[in-house]
This record gives structure tokens, C-alpha cells and sequence, in this order.
């Protein structure tokens, strides 16, 4: 089993969650559940988390059909190169949506383990968010679908377009477009780390018994600062990836970041939504269940720290 493999896995979770996200916060909306709101936006930041693989295994299963180097043409006869490579400028985009509504529902989530209400002007957000997504999405999964099916296409394969694909234009500009480029992104990526780990730590130290006279809730205002890292982490890591696939998927230690990546993202879950933490008060001892899970969480983070560092020494590329 490769990447590939993950990549006809998951290709369909992305459209067909959205799908269900949109069913259930419209359901929500008509019924004004608050319960059914939060299964919505806990569907959509889930969806969020495996476009992330599957966007990566699918720059694998384009290397398994076609050599990497420009304008080579597949071995495949039936399959061509210029449609793969719109297929990953319209994935690019169906991954920015996806990840922007995951961040909004994510926000919502949050919000409403403050205020025990999710605020009208976040639904309208991640419902007008999760619509595009759908568009972008659908056209993603459509032009996939017909790389390898040609009784879908509305005609013979396309040849190579007007234009550059998107996904490639940023590829060159991030890999020599600008000599500056890489290194902004290495120190945005950095500057994220730091804050996803200090956050992150701060809050699963408090778990395991420390700093036990703060209550949890005060230290969960500092969860955006952690996202936001998050998200600096996923801009920047996909930039690099866009720039240069190969040295990454070829990469047995980039895949176990992504896995980890993955843990974390249900981990950040846990604490997103169960009660366990949040009724931690002044000198309140966590449960064995908390503890584990903030245990775990940062065994994760420095496996994902470890594992990003060490990708030019332990991996076979770079």
C-alpha cells in the first residue's frame, strides 16, 4: 500500500462530508437545534483534517502514472498530464475553501464553549463557506473523475492550456520566483510551530496536574493563538509541498508526519469539545482520561516537530 492507495481511499470524503455538513447545519438552522449546529461544524473541521492527506496522496498517485520532470508526457497514452495538472489547481483551490470553512467551524465550536452559543454571523459564515467549498469541490472531484474514466468526458482529452495551472505558477514562485521565498515561508513556519507548541503545552501541562490554581477556561482563550499557528503551519507546509511534491511523497518520514498531523487534529478535538476540561477549576485534578489525552497531545506535537526537522536526514530525499 502507497500513497496512491490513501488517495483513492479518501478522495471521496472531502465532497461527500461537505455534502453531509451542508444536509446537517441546514437541518440544524430549520429545527434551530444547537446540538445539531455543533454535529454540523464538527463534520465540517473533520472534513477539514482528511483534505489534508488526501490532497497530498494525490500528487503520489500523479507521480505513480507520470514522471515528474515538465511537460513529459504520461506513459499512459489514455491519460494525460495537462488534466492532472488542472485537477491539482482545482484541488488547491477545493483545499483552501475546505481548510477556511474547518477554521470557521472550528471558531464556532470554540465560541460556543464560551458562551454556550454559536453566533449567527459564524453559522452564516460557514454556511456561505461550505457552499463554495462544494462548488470547488465538486469541480475537483469531477475533473479526478475523468483522468481515468472517459466515458464521463464531454469530449476528447484537453490539450495543454493558454495558461500555466495555478498550482504550478505557485510552485515556481515559491521554489525560485523569489529568492526570499522559501526562507519567509521557513521562518512563517517556524513562528507557527511556536505557536502551536507553546499553547499547546501551556494548556496540556495544566491537564497533567501543573499550574493546578488557573482554571482551564481561562487558559482556553489562548486555543485561536494555537490555531493560528496551526494554520500559519498548514499555508506555509503547503506551499512547500506545491513548490516541490516529489521530495515529499517519495518521503517515508513526511508520511509520518502527515499521520501524526492527523492524531493531533482529533486530539485538538477532545479538548474542543468535551466537558472534562472545561469544568476544571482552581486546584481541580484533571481526569485519567484528560491526562492521557494531554499527554498524548504533546508526544504528538514533538513527534510532529521531530519528524519536520529531521526530513532531509532520516527521509530519502531533500
Amino acid at each position: 500500500m502507497n500513497l496512491a492507495h490513501v488517495h483513492l481511499l479518501l478522495n471521496h470524503f472531502p465532497t461527500i462530508g461537505t455534502i453531509i455538513g451542508i444536509g446537517l447545519l441546514i437541518l440544524a438552522l430549520i429545527s434551530k437545534s444547537d446540538d445539531l449546529k455543533r454535529a454540523s461544524l464538527i463534520v465540517f473541521l473533520g472534513i477539514a483534517l482528511i483534505t489534508i492527506p488526501t490532497y497530498v496522496a494525490g500528487n503520489a498517485a500523479e507521480e505513480a502514472i507520470c514522471v515528474t520532470s515538465p511537460n513529459h508526457p504520461c506513459a499512459d497514452p489514455t491519460v494525460s498530464k495537462d488534466l492532472i495538472e488542472q485537477h491539482e489547481t482545482a484541488a488547491l483551490w477545493a483545499f483552501g475553501f475546505m481548510q477556511l470553512t474547518g477554521t470557521f467551524a472550528w471558531l464556532g465550536l470554540w465560541q460556543y464553549r464560551r458562551t454556550s452559543r454559536i453566533p449567527s454571523w459564524s453559522i452564516a459564515s460557514v454556511l456561505l463557506l461550505s457552499m463554495f467549498t462544494f462548488a470547488v469541490m465538486a469541480q475537483a472531484a469531477n475533473i479526478g473523475g475523468e483522468i481515468r474514466h472517459p466515458e464521463i468526458r464531454s469530449g476528447p482529452l484537453p490539450g495543454p492550456p493558454a495558461e500555466k495551472p495555478l498550482a504550478r505558477v505557485i510552485g515556481s514562485f515559491v521554489a525560485s520566483g523569489v529568492p526570499f521565498m522559501w526562507p519567509t515561508c521557513e521562518t512563517l513556519h517556524f513562528v507557527g510551530l511556536s505557536l502551536l507548541f507553546g499553547v499547546a503545552t501551556i494548556m496540556d501541562l495544566r491537564v497533567l496536574g501543573l499550574m493546578k490554581s488557573i482554571p482551564f477556561s481561562a487558559l482556553h482563550r489562548l486555543l485561536p493563538w494555537g490555531v493560528l499557528g496551526f494554520g500559519l503551519n498548514v499555508i506555509t507546509g503547503m506551499l512547500f509541498f506545491v513548490a516541490a511534491s516529489h521530495q515529499y511523497t517519495s518521503n517515508p518520514v513526511f508520511i509520518w508526519k502527515m499521520g501524526l498531523i492527523l492524531l493531533a487534529g482529533i486530539n485538538v478535538l477532545y479538548f474542543t469539545i468535551f466537558d472534562e476540561t472545561w469544568v476544571l477549576g482552581p486546584g481541580d485534578e484533571a481526569p485519567l482520561r484528560a491526562k492521557f489525552m494531554a499527554a498524548t497531545a504533546m508526544v504528538l506535537v514533538v513527534g510532529i516537530i521531530f519528524c519536520g526537522q529531521y526530513l532531509p536526514f532520516l527521509g530519502n530525499s531533500f
